[in-house]
């Protein structure tokens, strides 16, 4: 199978960064000020470390569960739960061995199961986006970070599951996506769903344009996607009993 390329990135041709051991089941990653930042499947941790680094320092926010995805915005830390909860903590708070003001935000979503989040600094919206719903397929829901620190509804959206078919040139297609993140460059939205094994591109007001297959032998569990500062591209990769996770970057061309 030839595999295509979204433009400025080779997505065969990646820099691998194996992640230490508490990362094994590494699920969302965000860069703030050139660090990167993780969470797990497990452990109500957040993770900062440099890419290649051998160990990574950590921040208590939360009891066990099954974290998803995180984004860091205005100040704040804001981590999704499988179940479309969000804790939130001052960012000040990242450094300290456990967080003391974190915040649970229950009720801003429908039930379901979600993986993708996404902030973006221009306008403090926040976006999340359902892996499965009930009412729609690709479903997301737009909220608002106020000054205060506290986070309020804001709208919906959805990313067109038919579109994503057609373009794809599968005969069927169940659409589960796992992490999504803003091109600063193009403001394209790039959502990775790892059930599918693709990254799905999507302009500014979610219309798809391009669906890129992804080789299975280089993401063997795609769950998390960010940018840098200097447009490089970034995704992480859960392990398994015989390799330890990874974080692929493609450098922008």
């Amino acid at each position: 199978q030839v595999f295509k390329n979204p433009t400025g990135y080779d997505l065969g041709k990646p820099e691998k960064f194996i992640m230490p051991d508490a990362l094994l089941e590494v699920s969302g990653i965000t860069f703030n000020n050139d660090s990167l930042y993780a969470v797990q499947d497990e452990e109500g941790e957040l993770f900062c470390l440099q890419p290649g680094d051998k160990k990574a320092g950590s921040s208590k926010f939360g009891k066990k569960g099954d974290y998803e995805d995180l984004t860091i915005i205005n100040g704040q830390v804001i981590i999704l739960r499988s179940d479309g909860t969000l804790f939130s903590f001052p960012f000040a708070e990242s450094r300290l061995q456990e967080t003391t003001a974190t915040k649970e935000w229950n009720d801003l979503v429908p039930k379901g199961e979600y993986e993708g989040l996404y902030a973006d600094a221009a306008d403090n919206k926040i976006y999340v986006l359902c892996k499965q719903c009930k009412k729609e397929k690709g479903a997301l829901y737009i909220l608002q970070l106020q000054p205060d620190g506290s986070i309020a509804q804001s709208g919906n959206a959805s990313v067109n599951e038919e579109d994503i078919l057609q373009l794809s040139g599968e005969k069927k297609l169940n659409f589960h996506p796992s992490a999504l993140a803003k091109n600063p460059r193009t403001q394209e939205w790039y959502i990775l769903s790892s059930a599918n094994n693709m990254l799905v591109v999507a302009d500014n007001a979610w219309k798809v344009k391009e669906v890129f297959p992804l080789d299975p032998a280089l993401f063997r569990q795609p769950e998390g996607i960010a940018f840098d500062s200097q447009n490089n591209l970034y995704i992480s990769n859960e392990g398994d009993k015989v390799s330890n996770g990874n974080v692929l970057k493609f450098v922008f061309k």
